[in-house]
């Protein structure tokens, strides 16, 4: 039987699944119950048997954005390098992956002050993370959360450049980029 699927019923994750991908593709306008369901092909009904409101749903929608972009990331990053080489890894996994869902929950954050906050504590959580790899790679740790703080700025602000031939790094460059952030 489909997971995603339990006696003929979505499950939670299937619709926090499909709500990540309409958020990525369409934005926040286009949370809205009805058309949520229309495009899995059951009744409103089906979100309310998980959902209380569309406001819970947006809430774990966040939830689950963060375990999946953040939380899982770093646990992989973490079980699979160590060092200098963890910089480098995190830097291919973040530099080199779609970054329309992040785009348009900042662009939530701009006017849900709930959304703000739990951007802000995602990516203070992330400078975090970096400052430690930093450090861990041999960084002085007075440096360590300025680099951080740099490399963030650097991968949000590459997420903005609309020109398809600035919105992917090589790999050697981003091996270039990790051996000088961590010198």
């Amino acid at each position: 039987m489909d997971e995603q699927v339990t006696k003929d019923r979505l499950t939670r994750t299937a619709w926090l699944d499909h709500g990540l991908r309409i958020l990525a593709r369409q934005g926040a306008a286009a949370l809205k119950v009805g058309d949520l369901a229309a495009g899995l092909n059951v009744s409103r009904g089906s979100f309310y048997w998980h959902f209380k409101d569309i406001g819970e749903f947006r809430l774990q929608l966040l939830e689950r954005w963060q375990e999946r972009t953040t939380d899982q990331v770093l646990e992989q990053t973490d079980a699979s390098t160590t060092g200098a080489a963890r910089l480098t890894h995190l830097m291919k996994l973040a530099f080199n992956e779609d970054r329309s869902l992040d785009r348009s929950i900042r662009g939530m954050a701009s006017t849900d002050k709930a959304v703000a906050k739990m951007v802000a504590s995602v990516d203070a959580r992330r400078i975090a993370y970096m400052a430690n790899v930093l450090t861990e790679a041999g960084v002085e740790s007075r440096r360590a959360l300025s680099r951080a703080e740099f490399l963030y700025w650097a991968y949000i602000g590459q997420s903005a450049v609309m020109d398809p031939r600035h919105d992917s790094m090589t790999e050697r460059d981003i091996d270039d980029l990790s051996a000088l952030f961590t010198r």
